[in-house]
């Protein structure tokens, strides 16, 4: 079994489309129907044409992803897709050949999939991650057993490492950072250069929910909002009512807005339930709005009726724990800064 990964656009941006439509969507709009290719050859001699413009090492980059991705992808192959816009990886098996499909009025290259378990970051062990952190959009997986892991893992089990049964001991525990130093950039496999925000954003998540477990969360919600100006009330632990936290703007807290927050410490996908019990008490409350924070995120009946009440209602799940963390960081307690250590790093953004 070989496991490729394979991205949804540097934003997600046909990740919605992907999974509704049961393919894989790659980019490289400007390239016709790869089928029109023959040899590697030929598809490298259309790109020198089509991106007279770009660096040679570039160009041989991009060939070896859209090759794989029409000529040696194979049905039953795993596919692992990172979603952008939740904390999580789909899964899948490649259902058949490659195809220059128009959905929508649009052409995309595309592989068609059978989507099967979208599977929490949180199940995967930290080399896995950083194998499939890859900035490329498509590569192929393999260090470190990765196939045989990936397996369990579209199985419902989580990555065995992360259970104590490490399947080899070559390095398997190795750590990404020692990984990032060691490896060979490969163009088409996960030895690229990877994607360090996702890299570092998975080392805070790991921190956060082992630090901030329980009703700490919500101490660190609460921390975050009086960053942003709220005057804040956190409940103690044990019964709340359905309100975790209490906030509002002005000196006393009094002023507009005046919010509700539900705070669900768990890692496993919340529903609805938990949405309807928030909107229930927020007038009890006297909140005009109310915030749900789901650190394991929420399910797809919650996600559906949460953008009803769009101007109502938000909900933050561990990506925008993350995001917010790093944008009030400095302002953050220093009792919370120790728990959490963070420094801001600047790299190069042309690594593309």
């Amino acid at each position: 079994m070989t496991l490729w990964m394979v991205r949804s656009g540097k934003y997600g941006e046909t990740e919605k489309l992907a999974i509704e439509e049961k393919v894989a969507i790659i980019g490289w709009d400007d390239v016709p129907d790869l089928q029109n290719f023959k040899t590697r050859q030929e598809l490298r001699l259309a790109l020198d044409n089509i991106y007279p413009d770009a660096k040679g090492a570039t160009r041989s980059t991009w060939e070896s992803q859209l090759w794989p991705f029409a000529q040696v992808m194979t049905k039953g192959d795993t596919i692992a897709m990172p979603l952008k816009g939740r904390s999580a990886i789909l899964l899948g098996r490649i259902a058949g050949p490659y195809a220059y499909r128009k959905i929508n009025g649009v052409d995309y290259h595309t592989r068609p999939v059978d989507w099967g378990r979208e599977a929490p970051r949180s199940v995967f062990a930290q080399d896995l991650l950083f194998s499939l952190g890859s900035i490329l959009t498509v590569c192929r997986v393999q260090r470190n057993e990765a196939e045989r892991r990936v397996a369990e893992i579209v199985a419902g089990k989580e990555d065995p490492l992360l259970r104590g049964k490490s399947p080899t001991n070559n390095g398997l525990a190795k750590s990404y950072g020692s990984a990032l130093k060691d490896d060979v950039a490969l163009a088409g496999d996960e030895t690229s250069v990877v994607d360090l925000a996702q890299i570092a954003a998975d080392a805070i998540r790991l921190k956060i929910g082992s630090v901030f477990k329980g009703h700490r969360l919500s101490s660190l919600i609460g921390a975050i909002l009086e960053t942003q100006g709220y005057q804040v009330d956190v409940s103690p632990p044990g019964a709340d009512g359905g309100v975790d936290i209490v906030a509002g703007k002005g000196p006393l807290g009094f002023d507009r807005p005046r919010i509700a927050v539900q705070v669900k410490s768990q890692e496993s996908a919340v529903d609805v339930s938990v949405l309807r019990e928030l909107q229930g008490v927020m007038s009890q409350f006297s909140a005009d709005q109310g915030l749900l924070v789901a650190w394991g995120g929420v399910t797809k009946a919650l996600e559906r009726e949460a953008k009803r009440l769009f101007f109502g209602i938000r909900i933050w799940n561990d990506n925008d724990i993350i995001k917010a963390v790093q944008q009030a960081y400095d302002l953050l307690p220093e009792e919370i800064q120790a728990d959490l250590p963070m420094k801001r790093i600047w790299i190069l953004a042309d690594q593309e």
